[in-house]
């Protein structure tokens, strides 16, 4: 079984806005943010529903970052 290193704290990623330059804040998985039960659900299991058919298989989990300064958002591929 393959683990995030930043959802368990293995590692830290510094992602920066592509409008305003400034440092983004990760805001966890896109997937808990899909329902109030999804945070407990199976990762692989969530991974077949998140949208990008290739995170199973590339093994990739994907979060999203906010910038609190411009408020965009965006979707980074982090390798497990």
């Amino acid at each position: 079984m393959n683990i995030c290193p930043l959802c368990n704290g293995l590692r830290n990623v510094t992602v920066y806005c592509s409008c305003c330059q400034n440092q983004m804040e990760d805001k966890g998985k896109i997937t808990d943010y899909y329902d109030d039960y999804s945070p407990y659900m199976d990762i692989d299991m969530m991974k077949l529903a998140d949208g990008y058919p290739e995170t199973l298989i590339r093994r990739e989990c994907v979060h999203l970052f906010y910038c609190p300064h411009c408020h965009q958002e965006e979707v980074k591929f982090i390798k497990e």
